[in-house]
């Protein structure tokens, strides 16, 4: 149950609130992640996903409620946007040793696993393809050997092959590493088929449930439009109330 913790736990919230700038942008939020399971967050634009996951690895202070991560819980992190000066020189290699020094053995294993070749670690930063970056910003996270991913929509910026070849990666990433996935995305039609759960922010939960199929979803359509061209997931959730927004 979300809110409950349990032994498996990794993070578990309980009334999460956050207040910024004096706006109530998430509130009441009671939430569970447990070991290996891969949980997506979905929610429109502005809807609090994003505050969300900071909240959770604790980037944020709540206003109220409390957020309680397991001792000694490892997260590795791969932000939505991160921009780097194309100007800096700066090899791969040197990128993810910040802000902790790795060796070369360490950096050609988390590159193989990431499926770039060794090689590319004496390359510029700035000379990497969309694709080639999002793959050494999980290279970075996995550096860390995590108990728990959080991705906040990676593949943003990333064409459709790419955005499909990614999300294969992770899959294959959480499977072969035993680690948790939390991540944010408006790819429905790519994540959904592999999420164990998924969650629906609009200011707060408003729905969540283990993804069953992939079809047109009228109550998607109603919060994403027509985007998606129907393809979306349908997944077993009560609706006892509107996605109106939050306060």
């Amino acid at each position: 149950m979300p809110g409950v913790s349990n032994a498996m736990s990794l993070i578990t919230a309980q009334n999460l609130t956050i207040r910024l700038e004096g706006r109530t942008i998430l509130h009441d939020v009671d939430f569970t992640i447990n070991e290996s399971e891969i949980v997506t967050v979905v929610g429109p634009n502005g809807s609090g996903k994003s505050t969300f996951m900071r909240a959770l690895v604790g980037a944020l202070t709540p206003a109220r409620g409390t957020v309680t991560r397991r001792a000694g819980l490892r997260i590795g992190y791969v932000p939505q946007t991160l921009h780097i000066d194309q100007t800096l020189p700066l090899t791969v290699s040197r990128f993810l040793s910040l802000p902790t020094r790795r060796n070369g053995r360490e950096i050609n294993a988390a590159l193989t696993e990431t499926g770039l070749p060794p090689e590319i670690a004496v390359q510029q930063v700035s000379a990497l393809s969309g694709g080639q970056f999002q793959r050494v910003l999980l290279a970075r996270a996995l550096l860390g050997d995590p108990h728990l991913l959080v991705l906040d929509e990676p593949t943003k910026g990333l064409d459709q092959p790419g955005v499909a070849a990614f999300y294969l990666l992770v899959e294959e990433v959480r499977r072969r590493l035993g680690c948790a996935v939390l991540m944010v995305s408006h790819d429905l039609h790519v994540v959904m088929s592999a999420s164990d759960r998924v969650i629906c922010i609009n200011g707060h939960i408003c729905c969540e449930g283990a993804p069953v199929v992939v079809s047109k979803a009228p109550e998607y359509r109603a919060m994403f439009g027509q985007g998606t061209r129907g393809a979306l997931a349908l997944y077993q959730h009560d609706h006892d109330h509107s996605h109106g927004a939050g306060p």
